[in-house]
């Protein structure tokens, strides 16, 4: 067996069928590295029967050689070789989804010219803005999306009326919504006018449409509501319905 280190990589060599190769990997890692979906996604296709290798349904913890075809729904699971990593600046009116059965507009009709399939990592709402990150690499998507990394996501919220001091207690404590406690990371008021305050409120792990629901029930109305930022990611003077590609920082810093 022969090793070679090459630009701090290790290889393998003289090993006979290609140990690396022969190597079988969880079916959702490989969907994932495929840039197919996440792998939390992934996981739920599977549970749900609708992932087939070789013509038969696998079922979660199964193994797969890295080069072996796998279906989604019929469809293969293409390994995309470019990886993007994309920030998007959301208009509102768009939902964040891949296709719509109501056929509405999509973001992914903002990034057309975009060859690879991507995806988005996680959602803005429909009347939401801001930024918005989409991907073909699977493990970057679950680095983020996965609640232990406790990744911070900061808004900008326009509530009316004028937030009160008792409200806005009631935010920070966290409020309890159809049996589950919504509590933000933190509330920060940052313009007040007498009908309306526009607040700064960062998540740590959002929950659906969280936001809107927590303001809901404190008597506070959402007017406005834009995404400024994801970990040490900021929008910044990108403009409304245009993207970028991230940086190789970015990507670091976004999940340090």
């Amino acid at each position: 067996m022969e090793i070679v280190l090459k630009s701090g990589f290790l290889f393998l060599s003289n090993l006979g069928g290609s140990f690396l190769e022969n190597k079988k990997i969880r079916i959702q890692k490989v969907i994932a590295d495929r840039g197919f979906t996440s792998r939390r996604k992934a996981e739920e296709l599977i549970k749900n029967g609708l992932v087939k290798v070789n013509g038969k349904v696998v079922n979660l913890g199964d193994k797969v050689l890295p080069n072996e075809k796998i279906y989604v729904n019929g469809k293969e699971v293409i390994n995309q070789e470019k990886k993007h990593y994309i920030m998007l600046n959301k208009p509102r009116g768009y939902v964040s989804t891949v296709s719509d059965e109501l056929n509405r507009k999509c973001v992914l009709d903002l990034v057309s010219d975009v060859k690879e399939r991507i995806y988005p990592i996680g959602r803005l709402d429909k009347d939401s803005e801001g930024l918005l990150l989409l991907t073909n690499d699977g493990n970057f998507m679950n680095s983020i999306l996965h609640p232990s990394k406790h990744v911070e996501k900061v808004y900008k919220v326009t509530v009316k009326p004028k937030i009160s001091e008792k409200q806005l207690t009631d935010l920070c404590v966290g409020v309890k919504i159809d049996g589950f406690l919504y509590v933000p990371f933190k509330v920060n008021i940052l313009k007040e006018k007498y009908d309306r305050s526009v607040l700064e409120i960062t998540l740590k792990e959002g929950k659906n449409r969280q936001i809107r629901k927590m303001c809901e029930a404190v008597g506070l109305k959402v007017a406005k509501l834009k995404r400024v930022s994801i970990g040490g990611l900021k929008l910044g003077m990108l403009k409304i319905g245009e993207y970028r590609e991230l940086t190789s920082e970015e990507r670091k810093n976004i999940l340090r």
